[in-house]
């Protein structure tokens, strides 16, 4: 069991950090020096938990309601062809800068600083545009941190009392300034407070609706794949804002997403966080040497 627990571990590992994942992970987890956050921290235990892999989908669906942001993401991000390898590149940055020593954690920001400012075009109404645009940054932060707190306290191994909710706003909103996001939220209502402000900016697009059918109904998976994924997927639309449902093209279900939907999350991400047993305790085993040295 142990062994079938393990490829099944290695499999998802594979998806989500890419071919070169474990040494990514010794560099990350074993490298010494000092870090942004210390373990055990919101923030690492929100990053470090299997309800990421719902809170990641909620969070793709849900940031492509800004027309902006969308256009910028479907002019130049590989979402059609290289789905998980943008996946990877997240999951990297997210690991680097909550985990990762502080050097390696500067560096991933610079980079996506300079492929921001790279990331130009204009809009359909001529309006131009440039990634690194600060209210552009603060929707996508706003949306994606939302989305991980949420799926989180839904299936979380151990969710976030009240005080360590705002503490991971907070501190998520540390790597966001440095990204570019002016005044980032510091507390759970402050977020809520910037996702209600942008409502007026967001609407569906062509480009969103494909977006969100690419990811939630054409995943390049295996098919053996294919329905743990469904489950993750169900879980992830059960937690999306009932405002979003309709624009994006997505039944509005309420018993649906607080019985079917909520019982399938706890079993998929359940799956997922005995699969990656094997890799979360060698990263535990990297920590504590790195600590020892």
């Amino acid at each position: 069991m142990r062994h079938i627990r393990d490829q099944f571990g290695d499999f998802v590992f594979a998806r989500v950090a890419g071919p070169d994942g474990p040494s990514r992970r010794e560099r990350i987890h074993g490298t010494p020096g000092p870090r942004w956050f210390p373990p055990g921290s919101p923030v690492a235990r929100v990053h470090g938990d299997a309800s990421m892999f719902v809170g990641g989908i909620r969070a793709v669906v849900l940031q492509t309601l800004h027309p902006v942001a969308m256009q910028a993401v479907s002019e130049h991000s590989g979402f059609r062809g290289d789905l998980w390898g943008r996946l990877a590149r997240t999951s990297e940055f997210l690991a680097v800068t909550t985990f990762g020593p502080v050097d390696q954690a500067e560096s991933a920001v610079a980079l996506v600083r300079r492929i921001h400012e790279h990331v130009r075009g204009t809009t359909p109404d001529g309006t131009p545009y440039v990634a690194s645009d600060p209210h552009l940054l603060a929707w996508v932060h706003a949306a994606e941190i939302d989305s991980f707190l949420v799926a989180h306290q839904a299936y979380g191994d151990r969710p976030l009392d009240p005080d360590e909710q705002d503490e991971y706003v907070a501190q998520a909103g540390l790597v966001a300034a440095r990204l570019g996001v002016v005044e980032p939220p510091r507390d759970v209502a402050s977020l809520r407070g910037v996702l209600e402000a942008y409502r007026p900016e967001l609407r569906s697009t062509p480009a969103a609706r494909e977006a969100v059918h690419d990811v939630l109904w054409n995943p390049a998976l295996p098919a053996a794949a294919r329905p743990g994924y469904a489950m993750l997927r169900t879980a992830a639309v059960g937690l999306l804002p009932e405002w979003s449902r309709e624009p994006l093209g997505l039944a509005n279900r309420p018993w649906l997403d607080r019985t079917v939907a909520r019982g399938l999350g706890h079993v998929s991400t359940g799956v997922v966080r005995w699969a990656l047993t094997s890799g979360h305790a060698k990263a535990r085993e990297l920590t504590r040497d790195r600590a020892a040295a």
